[in-house]
């Protein structure tokens, strides 16, 4: 299981200026909605976005600690 701040942590490392919110869908932990905006993805397909913060979470991602992630990136409007 991760926590919800260690996954914000992680994409915050890799995309500092990054808002995050995290939301464990089932409560064990391992299924997550998680939203980012950032000013990184200006200019980005949504594939380019969603490549960023798969990339921050690469090690839960493989690890299966997450085995879910349902996930919504934009910019700052």
């Amino acid at each position: 299981m991760v926590q919800s701040d260690e996954v914000g942590a992680a994409i915050r490392l890799a995309l500092p200026d990054a808002q995050v919110t995290v939301e464990d869908l089932t409560g064990g932990g391992d299924h997550l909605q998680v939203n980012v905006i950032s000013n990184a993805f200006a200019g980005l397909s949504r594939i380019r976005q969603h490549q960023l913060v798969y990339g921050a979470l690469k090690d839960q991602l493989a690890s299966e600690v997450i085995h879910a992630l349902a996930l919504s990136t934009s910019t700052p409007n």
